[in-house]
């Protein structure tokens, strides 16, 4: 395409989303003011592999209870942790945090630039694009997985994802216009959420339809073309209910780095992303088991047994806290262990 059309593109696509634009709590409406860059960046950390429907009320609880990046900065690890828990990928909260508490030191402003935002801890090139034309209006070529899939049909790209991402950026950076970029990005990825969906593309009602190669193909959906998938591996663990007076649950803080790192958890045998867990528990026993639940993680799945505790003796069990049951929903479990301690609850509810 050349530059004339490139710029109809961007032209279709903004005239688009003035009458299209997703209502976002983040968000500012088209054409208006950039929005508050905390906000921006909130939102896209929280938005990593993760759907708007689940996002949205995240983050108006943690909006609401840190209002600005100085008072996320400010709070505590253990409040931030569990604040976060059932959203996933918990190396996000733990970046939110680094990244809060180094904008706190600079001052309490976010960098405007690219170059600037990079520098921050957890912002990679993604998050930094985003955030420097959505907040700042600089010029940036923004490319998520909707974005992806809007470029690599509208130029009928075959080279298979991953590889073709060098490709797509390349593409989409002929079409970013220099004005309104956040708006451009946004549109972006609207476009591909409601529109050029991976399954059944609206192609009817999309804007650059009559520009799209993948279309003129008679298969769009066919694009971004992407490798086959490997089969994920099955790992096997043991989770461990120990109770306390039948008031008390007794749980452990997860190491800071690794698997749902920082977070508070039931005591396991130690799986991993490549090994199963060893079997044992932080007491000799007797167990009984409660079941099975079950947990995809990005690499991996676990099958993880919950083994409940029966004994008497309850010295030794090292580092932990004894939570009280009928504030377990504030403990801020991760999704597994959530699960877990359902059906440990389940269970004694049936005894």
């Amino acid at each position: 395409m050349d530059a004339s059309s490139d710029t109809a593109i961007a032209a279709l696509l903004l005239d688009w989303y003035d009458a299209h634009a997703r209502d976002l709590p983040w968000r500012a409406k088209p054409g208006a003011p950039a929005p508050d860059p905390y906000r921006v960046w909130m939102s896209e950390v929280m938005l990593q592999q993760t759907t708007v429907a689940a996002v949205k009320d995240y983050f108006a609880a943690f909006t609401a209870r840190w209002p600005t990046v100085d008072a996320l900065a400010a709070a505590a690890d253990e409040d931030v942790m569990a604040a976060w828990a059932g959203l996933g990928y918990y190396a996000r909260a733990r970046n939110l945090l680094a990244c809060a508490r180094e904008v706190a030191r600079q001052g309490g402003r976010f960098p405007d630039t690219e170059e600037g935002l990079r520098a921050l801890p957890g912002l990679g090139a993604y998050t930094a694009a985003a955030v420097a034309a959505i907040a700042f209006g600089r010029r940036a070529v923004v490319v998520d997985a909707n974005v992806e899939r809007v470029v690599s049909r509208l130029f009928a790209i075959d080279a298979p994802l991953p590889g073709s991402r060098p490709e797509i950026r390349n593409w989409a950076d002929t079409i970013t216009p220099d004005r309104r970029a956040g708006d451009f990005a946004q549109a972006m990825m609207d476009l591909g959420a409601t529109v050029c969906t991976s399954r059944g593309p609206r192609c009817l009602l999309c804007p650059i339809a009559s520009a799209c190669a993948a279309r003129a193909t008679g298969d769009p959906a066919r694009f971004p073309v992407k490798t086959a998938k490997k089969a994920k591996a099955v790992r096997q663990g043991r989770a461990f209910w120990i109770e306390r007076d039948g008031e008390e649950v007794w749980l452990v803080r997860r190491p800071g780095t690794g698997m749902l790192g920082g977070m508070r958890a039931l005591p396991d045998d130690g799986w991993a992303a490549r090994a199963d867990g060893s079997g044992k528990g932080p007491l000799s026993g007797p167990w009984e088991s409660a079941g099975k639940v079950g947990h995809v993680f990005t690499h991996f799945a676990l099958e993880l047994n919950l083994s409940v505790y029966l004994g008497e003796q309850i010295d030794g069990l090292g580092e932990g806290e004894w939570w009280p049951l009928d504030r377990l929903d504030e403990a801020g479990l991760p999704t597994l262990f959530a699960k877990a301690a359902r059906l440990a609850l389940a269970e004694r509810e049936d005894a």
